[in-house]
């Protein structure tokens, strides 16, 4: 009896997946198939993250991210269209369709996720907030610019967190905002604050732009956590699904060891059955989502997986040297994990 009992529970939970599959269309990816690419919201131009370069051609981690999305989705990590938003413009442009997701340096709070229609998918940067300043001025901490002028973007998380970090110390200093990020470190550069504000990986991107980079220094000491991560609209629960597991399926294929160099013989060999499940081997994982079953695979094949894009992008292969730190797997002292292929 209980043998049948479970056998008919089995079949009813069979059938409720078939349901939800047949009940789940997704409107946001019927859209990208139709059109042949994803269209992707990025910084208007932060190196290390999203930066395109006299040619139109974009680099970063956040870009890399979409072009894997491209690779699950599409097969092809090239047939994504990059829309630079500014931090005002960011949130409007996703809400009205003109963006599949937001892939761009934007930090996960709750009022954004309760407020503004929006979901954020995981973490693929986890971000500090601190300074930068000119190195003959001497500032150690953030605590030696009071009385000091800080230019910062408007409506940024950065310029709420300054206010706030300075307000609560009962220090004083003139925050001046600018509608851009680079109206807004142009005008620091040219002596009209004495520090710019914006989470230390932005620091880095923005710093290689300043006429002498060599003569600023980045505080090491931040004043808030801000993780970010990309960004969809709220609803079209299976487009959110692969946004949220395509992001998963890079940090895993770390976790695992599966690269863009060994992928072919990991996919072939391994006996690991959450390898074999990520590369679409078996599990069936991909049609659960309406994709083909080996869509990690061309995303790790094409892109690499997130250690990979990390190094290559902001870390030690790139200009930006930034050190893994909290960005860094769970079992190497890090941060980052990711749910089981399971």
């Amino acid at each position: 009896m209980k043998t049948t009992i479970l056998a008919a529970a089995a079949l009813a939970a069979g059938a409720s997946f078939a349901n939800a599959q047949q009940l789940a269309p997704s409107p946001t990816l019927d859209a990208i198939k139709a059109r042949g690419n994803i269209e992707c919201g990025v910084h208007l131009g932060l190196p290390g993250f999203s930066f395109a370069n006299d040619k139109g051609e974009w680099t970063g981690l956040d870009v890399d991210y979409c072009k894997a999305l491209a690779a699950a989705v599409l097969g092809d990590a090239t047939k994504v269209k990059f829309t630079p938003t500014s931090v005002q413009q960011r949130w409007p442009i996703l809400q009205s369709g003109q963006v599949d997701l937001l892939a761009r340096n934007s930090t996960i709070t709750f009022s954004r996720n309760a407020t503004l229609g929006l979901n954020f998918q995981g973490i693929n940067f986890y971000e500090g907030q601190t300074f930068i300043v000119r190195k003959k001025a001497n500032v150690k901490t953030a605590a030696d610019l009071d009385g000091a002028s800080v230019c910062v973007a408007a409506g940024s998380t950065e310029e709420k967190n300054a206010a706030d970090w300075f307000r609560e110390r009962n220090l004083k200093v003139t925050i001046t905002n600018f509608q851009k990020n680079d109206d807004a470190i142009t005008a620091y550069d040219t002596g009209r604050c004495d520090a710019y504000t914006a989470g230390v990986g932005a620091l880095a991107g923005q710093r290689v732009k300043l006429k002498v980079p060599d003569d600023h220094v980045i505080l090491t000491q931040p004043i808030s956590n801000d993780p970010q991560g990309p960004v969809t609209r709220w609803g079209d629960e299976r487009w959110q699904l692969i946004v949220r597991w395509v992001l998963n399926g890079t940090i895993a294929a770390e976790a695992l060891g599966v690269t863009s160099a060994n992928v072919d013989e990991m996919k072939a060999n391994s006996k690991n059955t959450e390898v074999r499940r990520l590369l679409g081997v078996e599990g069936g994982f991909g049609a659960m989502m309406g994709l083909p079953d080996d869509w990690m695979y061309k995303v790790i094949k094409q892109v690499g997986n997130y250690g990979e894009s990390f190094e290559r992008t902001v870390g030690m292969g790139s200009t930006l040297k930034l050190e893994r730190g909290q960005n860094q797997l769970w079992t190497k002292g890090g941060l980052l994990f990711t749910p089981p292929f399971q």
